[in-house]
C-alpha cells in the first residue's frame, strides 16, 4: 500500500522541523546511555543489579534494579508465609489503586493528551507536510483494516470455523479496552475472558494469548513497514528490491521483539531504519501522529492473539472428537 499510494513522494521539508531535532536529542542520550553501560566489566554490571536505594532506582527508572529488588520482596514473601500476608495484601491493594488511576487517566485524559500531541503535529506543519501526514495515517489505518477484517476473518472462518461476526462481537470489550489503553499487557486479563466466553478452553487461551502479547505484534510490524517507506519517500531516497525484503523481514523480527507497552514500536523502528541506511531521527516526524495509530494496532494486536487461540482450541477440539470415534 505504501508503495503503491506513496505517502511521502516527493521531498518534504518534514525533515526540518523540530520534531525532528528533538527526536535527534532523545537518540543521543539513549546512544551515550548505551556506550556508557557497553563499557562497563562484568562485576560492574552485576553489581549494578542491585539498587543502593531501591525508591531512586524507582524514580530514575531503572528497571534492572526495580526487578531485582521485585524478586528479593517476592522471594521473602514466600518464605516467610504467613507472617508476610499483610504485607502480601497491602502490595495487591496498591497494585489495585495504581490499575485504577492508570485505567482512568488512560480512559479520560490520554483522549485529550491525543488531540493535542496530533494538532501540534499539524499546526506545526505546511499544508503539503499535514497532507503527507495524512496520507501516511490513512494508509497505516488502511493496512491495519484490510488485516483486521481479511486476514483475521478469513482465519477464523476457514480454520477456525466460527463465524467472523460472532467472533468480533464477542471479542468487543477487549478490542474496545485495547484502543483505550493501547497496552497489549494490560488488555490480557479482558481478552481472556472474552475467548473463554467464546468456548476456547482455558489451558490453550492462558498458554498463547500471553504468549502472543509478547511475540505476536502484526500492527506494530505494518506500522514498521510502511512508515520506513514513507520515511524514504520524504527523504528523497529510493528503496530497492533487496531493501523492500529486509524491512519486511526486520519489521516482523522487531515486532516479536516488541514488549506490550503503548508507544514500544517506535523505539523498534529506529532498527528497521537503520537496517536500510535511514536516518532514526525521522521517526519524530510520525511521533505526534502515532498515538491514534498506536490505538489502532493495539485492538489489531491482540485480535491476533485471540484469533490464534480459537483456531487452535478448534483444532484441538476435531482431534479429540476424532480419537473418540
Amino acid at each position: 500500500l505504501a508503495m503503491l499510494l506513496q505517502p511521502g513522494a516527493g521531498k518534504s521539508e518534514l525533515l526540518n522541523s523540530d520534531d525532528v531535532s528533538s527526536y535527534q536529542q532523545t537518540l543521543n542520550k539513549e546512544n551515550s546511555a548505551q556506550d556508557s553501560a557497553a563499557k562497563q566489566t562484568f562485576d560492574q554490571t552485576l553489581i549494578n543489579l542491585f539498587p543502593k536505594n531501591p525508591l531512586q532506582a524507582m524514580t530514575e527508572e531503572n528497571m534492572l534494579q526495580i526487578i531485582t529488588f521485585a524478586i528479593f520482596i517476592g522471594v521473602g514473601i514466600i518464605m516467610v508465609g504467613s507472617k508476610a500476608q499483610m504485607v502480601h495484601k497491602i502490595l495487591e491493594q496498591t497494585n489495585e489503586v495504581l490499575m485504577y488511576i492508570v485505567t482512568m487517566i488512560m480512559n479520560v485524559f490520554a483522549p485529550i493528551g491525543t488531540f493535542g500531541l496530533v494538532a501540534h503535529a499539524f499546526t506545526g506543519a505546511g499544508f503539503g507536510a499535514i497532507q503527507q501526514l495524512g496520507m501516511y495515517f490513512f494508509i497505516v489505518l488502511l493496512a491495519l483494516v484490510i488485516h483486521f477484517f481479511v486476514v483475521y476473518g478469513s482465519a477464523v472462518k476457514l480454520l477456525g470455523r466460527t463465524s467472523p461476526l460472532k467472533f468480533y462481537k464477542e471479542f468487543i470489550p477487549a478490542i474496545t479496552l485495547g484502543f483505550s489503553a493501547s497496552s497489549s499487557t494490560a488488555t490480557l486479563p479482558v481478552s481472556l475472558e472474552c475467548t473463554k466466553k467464546m468456548g476456547v478452553r482455558r489451558e490453550i487461551a492462558s498458554f498463547v494469548q500471553p504468549l502472543g502479547a509478547t511475540i505476536n505484534m502484526d500492527g506494530t510490524a505494518i506500522m514498521q513497514g510502511v512508515a520506513t517507506v514513507f520515511i524514504a519517500q520524504i527523504s528523497g531516497a529510493t528503496l530497492s528490491f533487496t531493501q523492500i525484503i529486509t524491512v519486511v523481514v526486520i519489521a516482523v523480527v522487531a515486532s516479536i521483539g516488541t514488549a506490550g507497552v503503548p508507544g514500544v514500536g517506535l523505539i523498534m523502528l529506529a532498527m528497521v531504519l537503520n537496517a536500510v541506511g535511514l536516518d532514526p531521527a525521522a521517526i519524530g516526524i510520525i511521533l505526534g501522529i502515532d498515538r491514534l495509530l498506536d490505538m489502532t494496532r493495539t485492538s489489531v494486536n491482540i485480535t491476533g492473539d485471540a484469533t490464534c487461540a480459537l483456531i487452535i482450541s478448534k483444532a484441538e477440539e476435531r482431534k479429540l472428537a476424532t480419537k473418540n470415534e
